[in-house]
């Protein structure tokens, strides 16, 4: 094991001298200051244990220790003092001290209670790692996609997260990544280092969602052999995450409204309020107005989860962002399986630029794995893509190609082609384009020279 870096801190000479000496004997490595301002310039040479004198000749040792504290959350801090005030104690302890010892001190006590604070402050720091290593995969870049409308849902969702609001929903079809949305609120957020659960309302029957959620005391119901803390207790300053909010049960709407009033709940079986502090994620890919007018949700529930409102839209509404999307996943499955698989050919591209994406991303994410796993070429061709069905792709017949028999023009055929394109993408340039298999500009290009009406 490396050797631990402490930090000691005493105005007294003597004092430095004799603790750093024991500690170095006992395997540590030492850093020594006399004065506040030394503590304070020496504590970010990464130390992992900090001894710390009450008195110092240019200030009070628990305003180092708030300094201290707000640098480096993970390093410990030993108060040391030669009075025996209580109050001192508990100022130090509120303040967010590790422990505290009264001069004068016995030196193998002091060995004991140093390791001990090291092995405490090697936890906290791997635990940091660990949802560090956990939170990565999160960040704001995880949304793959440039187009106006991600950039618009990106720049919501930043505002969010930073947000204190105890409540977000997050709306849109299925596929369109909502849980990725939430976990990237979560981490990006100052909870992230509290716990994430995440659960589906439509995924247990009503009365084990009850338990799920708020708990459950021991013989509430048959097998309910001990007790049991739900969902909300354990997220305490975390985030839940409910998905399908629009499938939950109306007896558990009016719970779930109740805790988010309130901030309080009971148990199944309970009888005592419990108050926790969480954040409260929901999604739906339903239409929640729709299922109030239907008397299927609760118009108030509604109210209070509409607060701040993320709305992930559909593949097909931001065709730009396809390949840029099919490129990360190729990425990420290339390295996963070891496949020298680098891009798509223009033929592809265009084709599943054109393609719907009824699935949207979750069904683009399925494509790529599969074709990247079965390619046999560095870019993937079209031919990989052998059950891809473009609802509107172009094909060698049809209105598109339904010509007047006399008197054609080439310029003609061609103006045809992109009126034709244009009708079918709904005014969408970029799909327009790679239904005719062009880029972008070059259909631009057509829209200005023909004079057509940009949508």
């Amino acid at each position: 094991m490396a050797a631990r870096r402490v930090l000691v801190v005493d105005d007294e000479d003597l004092i430095r001298w004799s603790l750093t000496e024991r500690l170095r004997a006992e395997g540590h490595e030492t850093v020594e200051a006399a004065t506040a301002a030394e503590a304070l310039d020496r504590a970010v040479d990464d130390v992992d244990l900090i001894l710390l004198d009450y008195t110092l000749p240019d200030g009070n040792g628990l305003a180092v220790l708030h300094k201290l504290r707000d640098a480096d959350k993970d390093v410990l801090v030993i108060m040391l003092t030669a009075h025996r005030d209580v109050a001192l104690v508990v100022d130090a302890m509120k303040s967010g001290a590790f422990d505290y010892i009264t001069k004068p001190f016995d030196l193998d006590d002091i060995v004991v209670r140093v390791n001990r604070a090291l092995d405490t402050t090697r936890t906290r720091r791997e635990l940091r790692a660990l949802r560090d290593g956990l939170a990565r995969p999160y960040g704001l870049n995880s949304i793959i996609g440039d187009s106006e409308l991600m950039q618009q849902a990106k720049a919501l969702l930043r505002k969010v997260a930073a947000s204190p609001a105890s409540t977000v929903l997050i709306t849109g079809e299925s596929g369109t990544g909502k849980d990725l949305v939430a976990k990237v609120i979560h981490y990006n957020s100052s909870r992230a280092s509290r716990p994430y659960v995440n659960i589906t309302s439509s995924a247990l029957p009503e009365a084990l969602m009850e338990s799920e959620l708020f708990g459950h005391e021991r013989g509430a119901f048959t097998d309910a052999r001990q007790h049991k803390r739900g969902l909300f207790e354990q997220a305490d300053d975390g985030t839940v995450f409910l998905d399908e909010i629009g499938e939950m049960a109306p007896i558990l709407q009016a719970k779930l409204l109740r805790f988010l009033e309130e901030k309080t709940f009971r148990r199944v079986g309970g009888t005592t309020d419990i108050h926790v502090d969480v954040r409260v994620i929901a999604a739906t890919n339903r239409d929640l107005e729709e299922a109030v007018k239907a008397g299927k949700f609760r118009e108030d529930l509604f109210y209070r989860l509409n607060v701040l409102r993320i709305e992930m839209p559909p593949l097909r509404r931001r065709p730009e962002d396809v390949v840029m999307l099919a490129q990360y996943f190729i990425d990420v499955f290339g390295k996963e399986f070891r496949r020298h698989v680098r891009g798509l050919t223009p033929e592809a591209e265009a084709a599943l630029t054109a393609y719907t994406w009824p699935g949207n991303v979750r069904e683009m994410r399925n494509l790529i794995e599969r074709a990247v796993l079965l390619a046999e070429t560095e870019l993937l061709e079209l031919s990989d893509f052998d059950s891809l069905r473009a609802p509107g792709a172009i094909e060698p017949s049809g209105d598109m190609f339904d010509l007047p028999a006399n008197g054609v023009v080439l310029e003609d055929v061609e103006k045809h082609l992109v009126v034709q394109a244009l009708k079918r993408a709904d005014g969408n340039q970029t799909r327009a384009a790679a239904l005719l298999g062009l880029h972008r500009d070059q259909i631009r290009y057509r829209i200005e020279k023909f004079g057509l009406p940009r949508k």
